[in-house]
């Protein structure tokens, strides 16, 4: 049957030829060809142009743009001496080859080699037709010649990198050369390049993931034909012969993953995103993930971010320690989530107290228990260090001088200082209080890499960009360069932790209500990292600080980046670099700026019972206490003295009956404090 189809072929090629030249083009030209634009993997790729993931096409395939000069030439070379040594030359049919294999066919009652040539094998691709029908090849050969008359050889044969099928849902040279070798194939060995000429004409059966025998006797056949044409030598293809076929495919590449997702997102049209990522830093870092997390239970999670802070370029972007459907909730980009950000914010609280007067490094400023209003914030370890530097405070994360600090400053002016920063914070209830010092908003693991980065900038802010050539212009300064870095240089003083080396680092961990986050965000003078890690859900990580679990990763990320630690910058001029009995009165101790209507830190105040309470009163009296000043105290009702000279601080007034009565006690130094209260 068979040789009857190429008797027939024949008859009506040469029935064809005999037609009037006119006709002939004619019948050509009005050939109705296929879509010529073929679909590609949408790919993003890193800053040096290397893939970091692709996607398959609509139907589930890989098929990845690949133009002929990006192609090992061996391999061209070998496709072309096996499938169709004249390609350059013939119309779109070879009627040589093709009255060969029909003489070939009668003479020996079966087909002994094929006729076709490579320009029809994409005819067939193109419109997915079969070979062994007559009609089928007639089309393929009508279409053959007209594509021949619409496209250059250069352009069908890319057409052909692109479709040639290579088994599974593999389509094209490039991905079949990266599925079975792990590589793009730019630089093939011939036993590679053979490999991928034999596969595409039986896709199934020569797949060499599931028949790897027939994939290699396959090949071997290609380097024989390759020596017979001077492609390769006898011992190129000895030496080939030797080389294990591949006997699994390999995973596609999916480096950073959140962040190609967002790329693709943003232009879901593009079939290329270029991202200012390096893709072996992205590698080592996802690696770090993983090991950050392993051991320590199935849903805790981390997500790590790099950035240039001079040009504000992304270069590693971590969303999750694996991206998968896992009970970490590993497809969630953490670097995008709102979370608590701890004590993390407490450095650009003190740059803003150093630009607005309020303090210096070496200012010395009170930690102990303090009432701001209806707020009364606590230490995180519930202990007090009495008059401590600012330096300290900020390296030991005291939350009461912080505070202390932005209420003089009003939590406004840190709210603005944050969008500056091109921050978006959220609000519990759009009502920010002082609270936002310690933690009390919402915040992405992005925002805080951009605001230590401009801290890094010497107070500037420059967006962070993930898309090369498309970073955004400086902008606005948030704060001065001397306060910027003022605070620095106390971040680069905190010891590291165990193990790391001592590398002045500047760096803030932090630790969020309930131990939901943990942070660590650090600079030198080139690079900026941060670190979360805590779980995708929001629920509490029992006893997870950001100095014991966050820390440690971010050192190890600094470790892999490539150099050395870059030193940072030295003081600016204007800095003042003194001790504090050195400096200006008013900035060698913290005092706010209603201070002059403040009674003094250590003056006294009456803890109990606080102003405006409703106390009972009991058969001894009342009881009263008094924290601060300096005994012996004189206490008062009504202005009236009850107990004179009490070296006691706490005491039980008689007091005449129920009512309303102003209670006041006076030290020993005059200074004195009241309440008014209702005793029942």
């Amino acid at each position: 049957m068979m040789r009857t189809q190429w008797i027939v072929v024949l008859a009506v090629g040469l029935w064809l030829a005999a037609l009037g030249r006119d006709r002939f083009d004619g019948w050509i030209d009005a050939t109705v060809l296929p879509p010529l634009v073929v679909e590609t993997s949408a790919e993003v790729l890193d800053r040096d142009g290397d893939l970091l993931r692709a996607y398959t096409v609509a139907d589930g395939r890989w098929r990845l743009a690949l133009p002929p000069d990006k192609v090992d030439p061996v391999y061209l070379e070998m496709l072309l001496a096996y499938e169709d040594k004249r390609f350059r030359d013939h119309p779109g049919v070879d009627a040589r080859s093709l009255l060969r294999a029909v003489l070939q066919a009668a003479w020996n009652g079966r087909v002994v080699s094929g006729g076709s040539t490579l320009t029809m094998q994409v005819a067939r691709l193109l419109e997915e037709g079969t070979t062994g029908e007559v009609g089928g090849k007639l089309r393929q050969m009508r279409v053959a010649l007209a594509l021949e008359r619409r496209l250059s050889k250069e352009q069908i044969l890319q057409l052909y990198l692109h479709l040639a099928p290579f088994g599974g849902n593999l389509e094209g040279v490039r991905a079949a050369s990266i599925s079975y070798f792990g590589k793009e194939p730019g630089r093939l060995t011939p036993a590679e390049a053979a490999l991928l000429v034999a596969i595409p004409q039986s896709p199934e059966s020569r797949r060499p993931d599931r028949a790897a025998d027939r994939a290699e006797a396959a090949r071997n056949r290609v380097l024989a034909r390759a020596v017979g044409e001077g492609v390769i030598d006898a011992e190129e293809a000895e030496a080939a012969r030797r080389e294990a076929v591949p006997g699994l495919r390999k995973p596609f590449p999916a480096l950073a993953p959140h962040l190609a997702d967002r790329a693709r997102a943003d232009l879901p049209t593009a079939l290329s995103h270029r991202l200012t990522i390096d893709g072996e830093l992205q590698k080592k870092l996802e690696a770090l993930a993983l090991e950050a997390v392993e051991g320590r239970g199935e849903r805790l999670q981390v997500a790590i971010l790099v950035a240039d802070h001079a040009s504000g370029e992304i270069l590693a972007s971590v969303g999750s320690a694996g991206y998968r459907a896992d009970l970490r909730q590993g497809f969630v980009d953490m670097t995008q989530a709102l979370r608590s950000p701890g004590s993390t914010l407490k450095p650009l609280v003190y740059a803003l107290a150093f630009d607005e007067g309020l303090g210096h490094p070496e200012t010395m400023i009170e930690d102990r228990p303090m009432t701001f209003g209806a707020y009364a914030p606590q230490n995180f370890d519930k202990l007090y260090l009495g008059t401590i530097r600012m330096r300290e405070a900020l390296q030991l994360s005291r939350n009461i001088p912080v505070v202390a600090l932005t209420e003089a400053m009003g939590p406004a002016r840190l709210i603005s200082a944050m969008e500056k920063a091109a921050m978006k914070p959220v609000f519990p209830g759009d009502q920010p209080g002082l609270a936002i010092a310690l933690g009390g908003v919402g915040v992405t693991l992005s925002d805080m890499v951009q605001l230590y980065a401009t801290l890094a900038r010497g107070g500037v802010m420059r967006p962070l960009s993930w898309r090369l050539d498309a970073g955004g212009a400086e902008g606005q300064r948030v704060v001065s360069e001397v306060a910027a870095w003022e605070v620095g240089d106390i971040l680069a003083g905190l010891a590291p932790p165990p193990g790391a080396p001592s590398n002045r680092l500047a760096y803030k961990t932090g630790t969020s209500y309930g131990h939901r986050d943990a942070w660590a965000i650090g600079f030198d003078g080139k690079h900026v990292i941060g670190v979360w890690m805590g779980r995708a859900d929001g629920t509490p990580v029992p006893g997870a600080f950001g100095a014991d679990v966050a820390a440690p990763v971010l050192f190890q990320a600094f470790n892999r980046l490539k150099g050395k630690l870059d030193p940072q910058p030295p003081a600016p001029a204007a800095t003042l670099l003194v001790a504090n009995a050195e400096l200006p009165q008013p900035l060698q101790r913290f005092r706010s700026r209603s201070a002059v209507f403040e009674a003094a830190a250590d003056a006294p105040q009456v803890a109990f019972p606080p102003d405006g309470a409703e106390v009972e009163l009991l058969a001894a009296g009342l009881k009263v206490k008094v924290a601060g000043g300096t005994a012996p105290f004189t206490w008062l009702a009504d202005g009236v003295p009850v107990i004179v000279g009490l070296e006691a601080r706490e005491a039980m007034l008689a007091l005449p009956g129920a009512g309303f009565v102003t209670l006041s006690v006076i030290d020993a130094q005059g200074r004195s404090a009241r309440a008014a209260v209702r005793v029942r």
